[in-house]
């Protein structure tokens, strides 16, 4: 049995990757750059981009399962979504699992209309986005500077994303489901903070901002904030960074009970608890500290 994993070199393909292995799979990982993927011995590492369906027939080749992702370069959703799950069902591919991006694209619709046995993944907050979004800004100032300090969240680790997408690739019972992915715990932007400075044992602060500060600073043209949100909104639809900025606001200080809800997914699936935040921030410790490398 092959298992080929798109996007396979990001945050959570990693980790499906390594939850395929310790689960005995053979595992091909497709990879833009091949050179550069470091991922671990007795992975086949294929060159291919998602957004080219006609160069992957020899990714697709002897494949019985496969992890799609629903966007391309720059977090844009997949225009070739029909193509993509064409080739598929030529190969033979039996299961499918897709990990969701902000938005819906050709791919979804695809899936559902196929004969694949697809099951859709729908993380709503990353763990690991934490390290782009506040690493610098706290390994260089101690703080991060941001409106609404107490959004709620219940970010999900990356880890155990990667082990839910094994588990339904490796087993039956998944077929037509659809699973949100969330952490144990609905947490506050300012108790995320917290939680980094007791795992550091630095000095940490959540710094809030007021609408009309976060306006003035973030508004300006080359100077985006390092929120993957952001960086998210404005490679899928262009928007110009005040629009961005308005959206960004309201999305932060809207109540939104789908953003909140926590749901029993992970352990459902991985057959475990999902891990804590206080773990998360335990194991990526170092990357908040101002000696590393980053």
């Amino acid at each position: 049995m092959t298992v080929l994993v798109t996007g396979a070199t990001g945050t959570v393909g990693r980790q499906v990757v390594r939850h395929l292995l310790e689960r005995g799979r053979k595992v091909r990982a497709l990879t833009r750059d091949p050179g550069r993927a470091v991922l671990p011995h007795g992975v086949e590492v294929v060159a291919g981009d998602l957004t080219d369906a006609a160069g992957l027939e020899a990714a697709f080749d002897g494949v019985t399962a496969v992890h799609l992702i629903n966007f391309g370069v720059g977090y844009r959703p997949l225009a070739n979504g029909r193509d993509i799950v064409a080739l598929a069902e030529r190969a033979g591919v039996g299961k499918a699992t897709v990990l969701g991006g902000w938005q819906e694209g050709t791919l979804e619709p695809a899936v559902r209309a196929s004969g694949l046995e697809w099951t859709f993944l729908r993380p709503l907050q990353f763990m690991a986005n934490f390290l782009n979004d506040w690493g610098e800004s706290l390994r260089t100032t101690g703080r991060v500077r941001e409106p609404y300090g107490d959004r709620q969240s219940p970010p999900v680790d990356e880890y155990d994303i990667g082990a839910v997408a094994a588990a339904v690739l490796t087993q039956d019972g998944h077929g037509g489901r659809s699973y949100h992915l969330t952490g144990p715990e609905v947490l506050t932007a300012r108790r995320m903070v917290a939680i980094i400075a007791e795992a550091t044992g630095r000095d940490l602060r959540f710094e809030e901002l007021t609408p009309d500060q976060v306006r003035r600073e973030w508004s300006v043209p080359g100077r985006r904030p390092p929120l993957s949100l952001f960086r998210a909104f404005a490679e899928i639809d262009g928007t110009d960074e005040a629009d961005l900025v308005e959206s960004l606001l309201r999305m932060y200080g809207t109540p939104n009970e789908y953003a909140t809800r926590l749901t029993d997914h992970v352990e459902q699936v991985a057959g475990r608890p999902p891990r804590t935040f206080a773990q998360w921030a335990a194991e990526h410790a170092r990357h908040f500290l101002p000696t590393d490398p980053r």
